[in-house]
């Protein structure tokens, strides 16, 4: 069984048209510890919502991870490398109907979700109730 996941970016940087056109792109750009935390924490097969950010607020597709953490080759060379890592995901299909923020904020199957409870945090985990509700929600036969 795979784990859930929610992966945010902001459309008008990477958008979900973007990694579909791009089929498998690598994750990169993560400064965060926590997310860097659960970037390491995902493993071949696990699925992520795709979340854009700012610009609409929605949950609009799900990627796969086909590799796991390795190091970042975004990460600017300095006299005190970090050990920011990088995933490849790959689009496996889009939501029918995206989920917005809104309405995970008003549904109660939802509460205590990542994304609210950590919103600032690029990277978090979905519980398998909270996959399965927002799969339901989005029209996605998963």
């Amino acid at each position: 069984m795979p784990n859930y996941w929610l992966v945010k970016s902001e459309p008008d940087a990477f958008s979900w048209d973007q990694q579909v056109a791009n089929r498998i792109e690598p994750w990169t750009g993560v400064r965060n510890h926590m997310a860097k935390s659960n970037l390491k924490s995902m493993r071949l097969g696990d699925l992520a919502f795709f979340y854009h950010s700012n610009i609409g607020r929605e949950i609009v597709g799900v990627v796969e991870i086909v590799r796991e953490a390795y190091p970042d080759p975004s990460m600017e060379p300095g006299p005190k490398p970090q050990d920011w890592v990088a995933v490849d995901m790959q689009a496996r299909a889009p939501l029918p109907q995206p989920v917005t923020l809104a309405t995970i904020k008003s549904d109660p199957a939802l509460t205590g979700i990542a994304l609210i409870r950590l919103s600032r945090l690029s990277v978090c985990p979905i519980s398998p109730e909270h996959w399965a509700h927002i799969c339901t929600l989005g029209g996605y036969g998963a």
